[in-house]
């Protein structure tokens, strides 16, 4: 008798729950605009956040709320974007491409190691040794974290253990940025141009001894970029809220800082990949590793 009553309450309780939650759906269900997956649909499903949203699917639920334009989404086509824009009726609106850039040049054939690693090949796991063994604190280690974590291929290594970033297939997903254990990798509009292309913070001559192209502090790329450049711990940083961009036309005012950097440090960046240093940099023509210095 005591199974049966328990059985029967049981049975009860959850009648009365189920009987709840139909009537708590029915009520509380909000019917999803269909347009949201036909406009997920037109995107490109990369769910790379460079559009500001943490994917496609709620970049999707925003175009169609009136949240956001279809031109925030920088990895799409531009056929792709105006799909997307016809398809809600709106202006397709503009936002300029993010790209990844690299703060070193300091590839084998440049700087040294004072120390060979020998473990788990990770830039992460060679930090946590000694910094990685570098002559420059904080150069590149080389070893390829963030070729390894670009679900876009838009970084390679070259022959010299330096990442390369391809800007047109990088979506500036900021994983690069995260897993750099030197903090190399910062996202720029692609219009930046003018890059400082080393991070370290010391200064003089005697740093040419562990990288041919580090920065010496030596500030003529800011005597020549007044109004552009400022030195601030002893590195060039550009204000990119002035006429840089070659776009302004005045060659003064662009690729005029690198031309007397000794070093080549600070270089303009091409729209192709090409980078341009200055005439006053050395050449540099060395393609085997460069030797650690006699101790």
């Amino acid at each position: 008798m005591l199974v049966l009553t328990a059985v029967a309450a049981l049975g009860g309780l959850t009648l009365l729950l189920a009987t709840g939650l139909i009537v708590a759906n029915r009520r509380l269900y909000v019917e999803e605009d269909p347009r949201i997956d036909a406009v997920e649909e037109m995107l490109p499903h990369s769910n790379c956040g460079a559009c500001g949203f943490p994917g496609c699917r709620p970049f999707a639920e925003a175009l169609v709320a009136g949240e956001a334009l279809p031109g925030k989404c920088t990895v799409s086509t531009e056929d792709g974007r105006a799909e997307i824009a016809a398809c809600l009726g709106v202006d397709v609106g503009a936002e300029e491409k993010r790209v990844a850039r690299l703060a070193c040049a300091g590839g084998r054939n440049v700087a040294r190691n004072h120390a060979r690693y020998s473990g788990h090949p990770s830039c992460r796991s060679a930090a946590l040794v000694a910094g990685g063994g570098k002559g420059c604190f904080w150069g590149c280690l080389g070893l390829g974290d963030c070729e390894q974590v670009c679900d876009f291929d838009a970084i390679s290594m070259n022959e010299h253990a330096l990442p390369v970033v391809s800007e047109a297939l990088c979506t500036a997903c900021n994983d690069c940025v995260e897993i750099c254990p030197k903090d190399l990798f910062s996202l720029h509009p692609a219009s930046h141009r003018l890059w400082v292309a080393c991070k370290n913070l010391e200064a003089g001559d005697e740093l040419l001894e562990d990288c041919d192209v580090a920065c010496t502090a030596c500030a003529k790329c800011a005597m020549d970029g007044k109004g552009i450049i400022e030195m601030q711990d002893n590195l060039p940083v550009i204000d990119y809220s002035s006429k840089h961009g070659s776009k302004h036309g005045a060659k003064h005012a662009t690729k005029k800082p690198i031309e007397r950097c000794p070093t080549g440090a600070i270089v303009w960046m091409e729209a192709d990949g090409t980078i341009v240093r200055g005439d006053a940099a050395k050449p540099v023509v060395r393609h085997s590793e460069r030797r650690a210095a006699a101790t």
